[in-house]
């Protein structure tokens, strides 16, 4: 008897295991949002008129649960207790991380998996933005900080436009035509030499500020970051401010920047 109770556990346990796995597949069987009404704010913007591609674009991103692995400079940039993660809809639906985690599960325990089923996603966006005549406009990392530009996903798809925020300043100038960058800055000291880097490259550099905006900074002109990421992108050797919101009001950490406090290093 207890032999078989034994043997009646193990099958009870296995059926448990594989009922978990099949709930796991079935939320990731998702990974880009292509809703033509966006829940990031910033993003639903891009689609005004008066923008790049006067307008008439559509928008996919993809969303996951940031970590020290999927954004890898957000450690030294200070950034990660002041994660956007849990900000928006996030914070009304539990349900909105709980996807995300899911996504980001996904890409650590089958990174091809993961590639291939991104890749058929982003190929049936390429035929629906064609169909729609509209331009395609695509951010992969809405929370994270991968170089895609190694996995060969915007080369890929040359129809589609890809942008992104990024951490690390060796990624800059060495994307594809159609996949463009901002760098997001810190005046952490761990961060100074992402910062130096960064500079160097004409590539706007996005800075949240904590009150008042000014004029220039880090040698270059301030412009409002807070009205639509596509223009940000396309706006050059620019600084892209940005409010601070939320918790990220009261940080100390560097992340947020005083326009008072003039940063520790220079810059040529």
């Amino acid at each position: 008897m207890c032999k078989f109770l034994a043997k009646f556990d193990k099958i009870n346990a296995t059926v448990k295991q594989l009922a978990g796995n099949k709930r796991e597949k079935v939320m990731v069987k998702k990974l880009l949002d292509t809703a033509k009404v966006s829940g990031n704010t910033k993003v639903a913007k891009t689609g005004k008129k008066g923008m790049p591609f006067g307008g008439n674009v559509r928008m996919a991103q993809l969303s996951m649960m940031p970590d020290n692995i999927l954004c890898a400079g957000s450690k030294s940039a200070g950034c990660m207790d002041l994660c956007l993660k849990d900000a928006g809809l996030a914070a009304v639906y539990r349900s909105v991380n709980i996807a995300r985690q899911a996504r980001t599960d996904f890409w650590h325990a089958d990174r091809e998996g993961f590639l291939s089923q991104l890749r058929r996603e982003l190929s049936n966006f390429a035929k629906l933005c064609e169909k729609q005549e509209v331009q395609g406009v695509v951010r992969l990392n809405v929370l994270s900080d991968i170089a895609w530009e190694e996995h060969n996903i915007p080369q890929d798809f040359p129809t589609l436009y890809f942008y992104d925020y990024t951490k690390r300043a060796k990624r800059l100038n060495k994307t594809p035509s159609n996949y463009d960058l901002m760098f997001s800055y810190s005046a952490r000291h761990q961060y100074r030499k992402q910062v130096l880097m960064a500079v160097c490259h004409d590539n706007p550099i996005a800075v949240v500020f904590k009150s008042k905006m000014p004029d220039t900074f880090l040698g270059r002109e301030v412009i409002d970051g807070d009205q639509s990421d596509l223009t940000n992108v396309h706006a050059g050797k620019v600084i892209i401010g940005l409010k601070a919101k939320g918790p990220a009001k009261h940080d100390t950490s560097g992340f947020v920047v005083d326009a008072n406090v003039i940063p520790s290093f220079t810059v040529a």
